[in-house]
């Protein structure tokens, strides 16, 4: 029988290869757009991430979303490092979220009030990616605009206290297997892992609208 983990990453795969063939994706990494578009970009996951993890103390008693609450995993002090670096120390007075962002940040949110479930769909998509293909962001992001290998600009990517990506990777899928929830439940966490995906996509959608190549 197929675990739930792999099958959470076939169900999504779709999804998962539309988020990273995305245009304005290809153009960033392709060095064809410049550091404000990444500077963008990175004020963007800051929605997501605080939507996230605001609520992580919170549900790290829950029986099934606090398995899934690691602190080595938490996002948003290197984010708001990179933003300063980035956008410089008042970096907060300019943050925006575009709609499609507030759209996912709200998603996260109300899963995170409302369903455990849920929430463990988002988390999945997100840190994982981080763990995977972010780390492909993070070295053209160094290789394009010059920020020191794994340091200011780039930390979001760097997991400083995970020494084996690989093992993390494997021991978050065995929780993923473990999950408590019925069938019904799982299949309504897949569910929202294809919803994740999408509304990662649409912000995706939305940045390549607000830079848009020049013929």
């Amino acid at each position: 029988m197929e675990s739930f983990s792999a099958l959470i990453r076939g169900a999504s795969r779709h999804q998962h290869t539309a988020a990273g063939t995305s245009t304005f994706l290809s153009d960033l990494l392709g060095g064809r757009l410049g550091v404000a578009a990444y500077a963008r970009y990175t004020e963007q996951l800051w929605f997501v991430y605080e939507a996230l993890e605001s609520a992580a103390g919170r549900l790290a008693a829950d029986p099934v979303a606090g398995p899934f609450i690691r602190p080595e995993l938490l996002r948003l002090p290197a984010l708001e490092r990179d933003l300063a670096h980035l956008r410089g120390p008042d970096w907060r007075a300019g943050l925006s979220a575009l709609p499609a962002t507030r759209a996912y940040a709200d998603r996260v949110r109300a899963c995170a009030a409302h369903w455990p479930g849920g929430y463990v769909a988002h988390h999945y998509t997100r840190y994982l990616g981080d763990l995977s293909g972010g780390q492909v962001i993070r070295d053209r992001a160094e290789r394009t605009w010059g920020f020191a290998r794994k340091g200011d600009g780039v930390r979001f990517y760097v997991f400083e206290e995970i020494s084996s990506p690989s093992a993390f990777k494997r021991t978050y899928r065995e929780l993923l297997d473990g999950l408590r929830a019925d069938d019904l439940e799982r299949q309504r966490v897949v569910a929202e892992c294809k919803r994740a995906f999408a509304l990662n996509t649409a912000v995706f959608r939305a940045l390549g609208e607000e830079f848009p190549l020049t013929a």
